[in-house]
This record gives C-alpha cells, structure tokens and sequence, in this order.
C-alpha cells in the first residue's frame, strides 16, 4: 500500500486533501476565535459616578450601557406621587420601598422613579412616605445619587391580593398613579437612591453582575469543521485503500485465469499428439 500512496496522482490527491483540511481548520479556528469575541465582556466603570444627562433618553428603552451605572442626577420632587412597591429584597430580607416621582431638570425634562430606601415594614414604609410629602422644600431642586437600573414589568396582583398593590417598579404603571401626568415625557427606569430619607434603611443595591458566556453555536460549528478536516485526509485514505484492493484483485484474477488457461492448454495437448 505504501508504493501506492507515493504513486504521483495519489500523492497530488494527498496534497489537495491537505489543503482541503487546512482550509477547514482555518475555518474551525475562526469559529473559536468569534465564540470567544462574542464572550468578551466589557468592563464598564458602574461605581463611578457620572451625570444622569445624556445617559439616558426619556420615552427610549434603557440601553444597556446605562444598566447599573451610578448616576448624578438633579430636579424636583414632585409631592403626592410617592408610592409603595412590596417585596423588594434588601440583603435577602423582604420589605417595602417608598418610590417618588423626581421631575428632571438637569437633563431632557422627563419624570424618574427614585427609590427612596427600604423598610423592613409596611407602616414603616408609610410613615416615611407621610415625613417625606409633609417635608418643605419638595419644590426645590434636589440632586439624588443612586443606581440606575432599567424599568421592570408589572405584574399582576393575585386574585385574594391587593389589586392595587405594586411588587416591582413598573414606569408604565406609575406613570398611571402620578397625578395628571398624560401624555409627558418619563424615564423608563428609575433610581435606587444611594443615601435614605429618614426613617428608611439604605438600599442594598450591588453592581451588577458581568458574566461571560460562550457563544457554544459558534463552537459546534468549529468542531464541525475539524470533522470536516479529518474527512477529507481519511476520504484520500480511503480511495487509495480501494485502488490497492482493486489492483489485488485485479492481479487475482489475472493469475487464476492464467492458472485457468495453463491448465486447459497441458489438457489440449496430449489429445493433438494422438
């Protein structure tokens, strides 16, 4: 089998099969290369405190870049539109959060939900929200540092529940419990305040998680590719393999044929002597 694979036309056969795999290797390697792009994540500067204009457009989904950042941000609270939202966890403890209506002045005008703080009880809860309405200088511009965080869904009260009651912080209903407030422009997320009013425990609010997932598509492809590689060496195997049992064959017959002719040739000969 050896002197076959040397033969000139199996060795070009061999040479393109290499360059056939090495193509699909190449491929295979680029796969990777995209799986592990697409895992990369990038490292965004959440704890430092940036300016809330220009991070986020009011009526516009949050952009992902925006997701957890510290913010700065300034306007007015709006007295009145404070609202309850229950089952907010705070170190793996359920409570409530008083959430206010902040008018913007520092960016595009536009109402932001702030979470105020957190309290282990609702009548806590209230109580902070009734210090906080009846407080002056709710009409004055105030600057607010906190955590942005993009708008949740809401979601509906069970049957024997409050069906007013509020468990996440929802801009497209609060929007509905803010007074006269049709047809403005709002934020959708809100703000998790970093420092609480009074009577209120701070908000435990981490940075977000930055994990790293590979695209595994890109690897199944990459591994398709190797198989594709490994097919195309051992399809070259596999034909001179089937060249040399031919000619083996081949050979066999011709031998048993001449075996065959020999034998009728001595069985001819003794009969034309007589």
């Amino acid at each position: 089998m050896l002197q076959m694979m040397l033969r000139p036309r199996w060795v070009l056969a061999l040479l393109l099969a290499l360059g056939i795999a090495a193509a699909f290797a190449a491929l295979g390697q680029w796969q990777v290369e995209r799986a592990v792009v697409q895992a990369t994540v990038e490292e965004r500067p959440t704890e430092e405190i940036r300016p809330f204009s220009g991070l986020a457009v009011p009526d516009e989904p949050t952009e992902q870049s925006a997701t957890g950042q510290m913010v700065e941000v300034s306007g007015t609270f709006v007295p009145g539109d404070t609202v309850i939202v229950e089952g907010r966890l705070n170190d793996g403890v359920a409570g409530f959060w008083p959430v206010a209506h902040l008018e913007v002045t520092d960016g595009q005008a536009g109402g932001l939900p702030v979470a105020l703080g957190w309290a282990a009880d609702e009548q806590a809860a209230r109580d902070a929200v009734d210090r906080f309405d009846a407080g002056g200088g709710l009409t004055e511009v105030v600057t607010v540092t906190g955590r942005f965080l993009p708008s949740e869904a809401p979601v509906v009260p069970d049957e024997d529940g409050d069906p007013f009651a509020m468990t996440t912080v929802a801009v497209a209903q609060l929007i509905n419990l803010w007074a006269d407030y049709d047809d403005r422009p709002v934020y959708f997320g809100y703000v998790t305040a970093a420092e609480p009013v009074e009577g209120l425990d701070a908000i435990s609010s981490p940075a977000p998680e930055q994990s790293v997932e590979l695209n595994w598509l890109n690897i199944f492809y990459a591994v398709e590719w190797v198989v594709f590689a490994g097919f195309a060496v051992y399809l070259w195997y596999r034909l001179v393999r089937d060249a040399v049992e031919r000619e083996r064959e081949e050979a066999a017959e011709a031998e048993a044929e001449a075996e065959a002719d020999s034998g009728r040739a001595e069985a001819v000969g003794p009969k034309s002597e007589s």
